[in-house]
């Protein structure tokens, strides 16, 4: 069998710990995992791609790599089931919070798999301790000034203080 390759997209604008959790729990199932960061999704992110590409590289760097599966964080801005084809990937890694995203991501698998059969979608559900972190959350609650130290790391918390400081100023 070969090396089984999968692609976690999302925008990760910031990444928070929920991410770095389904990073990790996706790292059991694959070899080889690529975090693709989107760069097209119809959303107005608060970091340009570089600094959340330059974002997950530093977070990733950091996590221990005790099992051997492989990560690079790539950007893309096309179909996501055609980037999954040109890196060779055979499964897309999403993470479900609650019964709400399920719907959503339903959707979004079946219509990637009408697309592109051969491709499958893995769905982890987020641990208790991330089920209700979100990065929309995290950047509201910080926009607010309330502590978002438990749901991003402290390099990612530099970050969004700078962002935010350079938003308000």
């Amino acid at each position: 069998m070969g090396e089984r390759i999968g692609v976690y997209p999302g925008t990760f604008d910031p990444i928070t710990s929920g991410h770095l959790d389904i990073i990790t729990r996706a790292t059991k199932v694959v070899d080889y995992l690529i975090i693709a960061v989107a760069d097209n999704d119809g959303k107005v992110p608060l970091f340009p791609l570089a600094e959340r590409v330059a974002m997950i590289r530093g977070e990733i760097s950091t996590m221990p790599s005790g099992n051997g599966t492989r990560i690079e964080v790539r950007s893309f801005n096309i179909l996501l089931v055609d980037f999954v084809r040109l890196c060779g990937a055979s499964l897309i890694v999403r993470g479900l919070r609650a019964v709400s995203d399920f719907e959503y991501e339903f959707q979004m698998a079946a219509m990637n798999t009408r697309i592109a059969p051969t491709i499958e979608t893995v769905f982890l559900t987020a641990s208790e301790r991330c089920q209700f972190i979100s990065s929309r959350f995290v950047k509201e609650i910080a926009r607010l000034g309330g502590d978002i130290s438990s749901f991003v790391s402290p390099r990612v918390l530099s970050h969004l203080d700078d962002k935010l400081r350079v938003h308000k100023g």
